[in-house]
């Protein structure tokens, strides 16, 4: 569950800000990332109603700015399986909206150990810059607790870069929901799981 939390939160620090670095989703994966990452910062630092945990705010900032970046469909899916296939497109869409919203509501707390001393570091990259999937390395440090390694899985589009998955100390958001959902589905199907998720952190 704590891993969890800090996935989340790293994944709404993707966040960027209006006017701040640009960020070209056609460079290269550490740039892609880091411009991002410090957009993201500058951001959740000034807005208060974010780091409160306002879910009105926190929607707000991730449609209108996180979505851009993130393949959160291919997230879904991947974290539904193979019964991924068995949903009709409603069904599929339903489930995207749910899952999202059950990550923003049982997560949203975390934004509040963002503060002003907070910095994004990437690592050395290590793959393929060529590839079409590639992992991005980069280290989370706040004033109040030691620094957390958080892992981007990338995808390349004909956009660009989208992140699809986050790892948080060796735990990968897609596989820590995995079971999660297929026990889930197993028991009361897809309509079920989606019903599950919109309870969730009500």
């Amino acid at each position: 569950m704590a891993a969890a939390l800090l996935a989340i939160s790293a994944l709404v620090l993707s966040v960027p800000a209006m006017a701040q670095n640009k960020v070209d989703p056609q460079a290269a994966p550490n740039d892609f990332v880091q411009a991002v990452a410090d957009n993201a910062l500058e951001e959740v630092k000034k807005n208060k109603s974010v780091q409160s945990g306002d879910l009105s705010s926190i929607n707000q900032v991730i449609d209108e700015f996180v979505l851009p970046y993130v393949n959160f469909e291919k997230t879904t899916r991947l974290a539904a399986g193979r019964h991924w296939r068995q949903a009709t497109p409603q069904q599929k869409q339903d489930l995207v909206q749910a899952f999202k919203g059950t990550l923003i509501r049982t997560y949203s707390g975390a934004l509040s150990n963002v503060d002003q001393q907070s910095t994004i570091k990437m690592m050395p990259f290590r793959g393929d810059a060529s590839a079409d999937d590639v992992v991005v390395r980069s280290a989370l440090t706040q004033s109040n607790g030691p620094a957390v390694n958080v892992d981007y899985r990338l995808e390349k589009t004909p956009q660009g870069w989208k992140i699809y998955d986050l790892n948080v100390e060796n735990i990968w958001l897609i596989q820590n929901y995995r079971n999660q959902f297929a026990q889930q589905i197993s028991q009361n199907g897809i309509d079920g799981l989606i019903a599950a998720l919109n309870r969730s952190g009500k």
